[in-house]
């Protein structure tokens, strides 16, 4: 482990991470621990589980950015699964026994697609429910960007104010137009009749 990875590592505890984006970060010792501990409960298949999990352990890497957040992990089969917190529905914090005795939680975080399963789970963060937090206010800060806020509409211009008014109501005497023609339209065929 490099010595700024380390840092980045040892920094997760007080949710110090989620100031500086963008950011890479990887997973918790005690991940690893975990990892072991469950391909231990595999058995006879410990050796080939626990050589899968180590591998993963060390290639298990977030980026976090302005845009959203890309997981990666694996030495032969690379994966990358990349989500922009716009696409992200609904975030889940479980953990069972183990995690919870090592600190530990999984984050699932899922998106509108027609999957039941999560679209990336974050694993071997310890602080957690700082980055659940985080995540949700990126959540909900990428859909609030859209919707201006009544404040941005107080802080206009009064010029630009005084335009949008103008163009409301142009477009109010144009629909009262179009409700008298189309009035003056209806009542003509009824005399038809």
């Amino acid at each position: 482990m490099t010595d700024s990875a380390h840092a980045l590592t040892a920094t997760t505890h007080d949710g110090g991470f989620l100031s500086r984006l963008p950011t890479v970060l990887q997973p918790h010792r005690s991940l690893l621990t975990y990892y072991l501990v469950s391909a231990l409960l595999a058995g006879p298949g410990f050796p080939i589980l626990g050589l899968i999990r180590y591998f993963k352990y060390q290639t298990l890497r977030y980026t976090l950015d302005d845009e959203g957040i890309t997981v990666r992990w694996g030495i032969l089969f690379r994966r990358e699964v990349s989500l922009t917190y716009a696409r992200i529905q609904d975030i889940h914090l479980s953990s069972n026994l183990v995690e919870r005795w090592l600190g530990l939680a999984r984050i699932q975080i899922q998106t509108a697609s027609g999957n039941s399963q999560a679209e990336i789970t974050i694993e071997g963060v310890p602080a957690h429910e700082a980055m659940r937090d985080f995540l949700y206010s990126k959540m909900r800060g990428s859909r609030e960007r859209a919707v201006p806020t009544q404040e941005s509409a107080r802080a206009m211009p009064a010029s630009d104010n005084d335009a949008l008014a103008a163009t409301l109501r142009e477009i109010a005497e144009e629909v009262r137009a179009l409700r008298l023609s189309l009035n003056s339209g209806a009542t003509r065929e009824k005399q038809d009749v």
